[in-house]
């Protein structure tokens, strides 16, 4: 492949990648070809030997170069607290948010019935295992606040009962800065059930 069909496969491997659409990768692809020793080169470099050493982590499913990853084996994290997530990017916001000491556990996904997407699809079993094995004291659901985020939860906290940990879910509601008046009715009605003493 040659020429215009080069610059086309280029443009067309970007806008692959999310947020970035025909236009959008169209732009970067020139951008790396106007510089290819400066970031083109430099950046297959950097794709190509990240792909070669990240891999999941096999006790929580985050991606790392180690297995079990850093955040599994740092000695001054909770270890009888776990956040389950649906994908590793809700683990990365909670990590930047500086918000939870605790351990993760990645689902990789969320129950979508209309998607075909079951139980055995997504990485409860090892869950179920890791609470156990007895070390886990608490498990904080904080899945997405949608119909299928809502089912995952549940069927959760149904299989953790009788486990002896304790489920809590995220909070939801009224954002910081949130006007009442532009909320949708979930939120709202989420807002007012989660309501505690001022």
């Amino acid at each position: 492949m040659r020429g215009p069909d080069q610059v086309e496969r280029l443009v067309a491997m970007l806008a692959r990648l999310p947020g970035l659409g025909r236009r959008s990768a169209r732009r970067a692809a020139l951008k790396l070809l106007q510089d290819p020793g400066g970031l083109m080169l430099p950046l297959a470099e950097a794709l190509r030997s990240t792909a070669e050493a990240v891999r999941p982590c096999r006790v929580c499913g985050n991606l790392d170069t180690e297995d079990p990853c850093r955040l599994c084996t740092d000695p001054h994290r909770d270890q009888e607290t776990v956040c389950v997530v649906e994908g590793v990017a809700d683990l990365w916001a909670l990590e930047r948010a500086h918000v939870h000491r605790g351990l993760y556990h990645v689902l990789g996904g969320v129950l979508a019935a209309l998607s075909g997407v079951g139980p055995e699809d997504l990485r409860i079993e090892p869950l179920l295992e890791r609470v156990a094995a007895g070390e886990i004291r608490e498990v904080i659901l904080a899945l997405p606040a949608t119909v299928d985020g809502a089912t995952t939860g549940h069927y959760l906290a149904d299989r953790l009962a009788g486990s002896g940990v304790v489920v809590t879910r995220l909070a939801q509601g009224v954002p910081m800065g949130g006007a009442l008046d532009v909320m949708d009715d979930g939120t709202l009605a989420a807002a007012l059930k989660a309501r505690r003493p001022a």
